[in-house]
C-alpha cells in the first residue's frame, strides 16, 4: 500500500477512526514502514523526518482516545514527510566519505567544451598540410 493511501486511511475526511487496537496497530506498522522508505530518499536532519522518526520511536499510547490521537499525529508527519519528498528534497548524503558528490555547473560543462575544441584547432593548426 502506497503512504499517500495509508495516510488517507487515517486522515481521509470521510475516513472513520479504526475500532480496534489491533486496527490501529497495523496502520502504525505501516506509517513507521512508510516513514523508513521516505527517510532513506531524504538528507538526515530534515525536521520532517526527525519529527516522524520521533513518533516512531514513541511507543503506542494505551487507551481509546490517545492512541487514536497518536496515529492521526504520525499520520500528518507522514504526510508532511511526503510532501518534502514530493518537492524535490536534496539526495540522502552518500556513504563515501559521508559528503554529496555535486554536479558541475553549466559554466563549468560550457569551458571545458571550449577548451577542448580550441586544443583540437591548434592541434589541427599545427599537421602539416600534406
Amino acid at each position: 500500500m502506497a503512504a499517500s493511501e495509508t495516510v488517507e486511511l487515517v486522515l481521509g475526511e470521510h475516513s472513520p477512526l479504526p475500532e480496534s487496537a489491533a486496527d490501529v496497530v497495523d496502520l502504525v506498522r505501516l506509517l513507521r514502514g512508510h516513514v523508513a522508505q521516505l527517510g532513506a530518499r531524504t538528507a538526515p536532519g530534515i525536521p520532517e523526518l526527525m519529527r516522524a522518526q520521533r513518533l516512531c520511536s514513541d511507543r503506542i499510547p494505551e487507551g481509546y482516545v490517545p492512541s487514536r490521537v497518536y496515529l492521526v499525529s504520525l499520520a500528518r508527519a507522514t504526510r508532511d514527510l511526503m510532501a518534502h519528498v514530493e518537492r524535490g528534497s536534496p539526495a540522502p548524503i552518500s556513504v563515501n566519505g559521508g559528503q554529496r558528490h555535486r554536479m558541475p555547473t553549466v559554466n563549468v560543462v560550457r569551458g571545458t567544451i571550449l577548451a577542448l575544441a580550441l586544443a583540437c584547432l591548434v592541434l589541427a593548426a599545427s599537421l602539416p598540410w600534406t
